[in-house]
C-alpha cells in the first residue's frame, strides 16, 4: 500500500467536506488497484450507518460481486470507529490502515472515542439498556439456519 492511497482518503474527506458531507473518506484497494472508495453519506442519505468504510464496502462487494473482501485492505482518512471496524471484520478485509486517530476525530466532536470507551464498560452501565429476553423461541432462526441445505456460510 502506498501513501497515496492514504492521501487520497485524506482528499476525499475534504472535498467532502467541501460538498457540505462530514470530514471521512475511504477505500478497499486490492493489489495495488483502488476497487471503491467511499465518503461519509450520513446526512445527506439520512443513514446513521452510511460511514465512508461502510459506503466503500459496500460499493466494492457489488464491484467485485461477493461479500467477502478476502485480499483486500481497507484505507481510511480516520480510524474507523466500531460500527465501521465491525464491518471491515465481517468483510474480511486483510488489513485497515488509517491516518487520523480516534482523538482527532472527538477533538472535533465525533462520538468515536466514546464508543470505544462504551464497550470497555459492562453493559449494566451503558446509557441504552441492552436487554436480553427470552422467548423459548430463541434458537429458531438458527435452527432453521443449521437445517437448511442450501445456506451460504459467512
Amino acid at each position: 500500500m502506498k501513501n497515496t492511497h492514504l492521501l487520497a482518503t485524506i482528499d476525499l474527506a475534504t472535498t467532502n467536506v467541501a460538498n457540505g458531507g462530514g470530514p471521512f473518506g475511504a477505500m478497499i484497494v486490492r493489489d495495488g488497484e483502488v476497487i471503491a472508495t467511499g465518503v461519509n453519506q450520513v446526512t445527506p442519505t439520512l443513514d446513521p450507518t452510511a460511514h465512508a468504510e461502510v459506503v466503500a464496502i459496500r460499493a466494492a462487494c457489488q464491484a467485485l460481486g461477493d461479500f467477502k473482501l478476502t485480499g483486500c485492505t481497507l484505507i481510511s482518512s480516520c480510524e474507523p470507529c466500531p460500527l465501521c471496524l465491525s464491518a471491515a471484520l465481517w468483510a474480511r478485509v486483510d488489513k485497515v490502515v488509517y491516518a487520523a486517530d480516534r482523538h482527532d476525530a472527538a477533538a472535533a466532536g465525533f462520538d468515536d472515542l466514546e464508543f470505544y470507551e462504551l464497550f470497555g464498560r459492562p453493559r449494566e452501565d451503558w446509557s441504552l439498556p441492552v436487554e436480553q429476553i427470552s422467548t423459548g423461541e430463541d434458537n429458531a432462526p438458527f435452527t432453521a439456519w443449521l437445517s437448511s441445505s442450501d445456506r451460504i456460510n459467512y
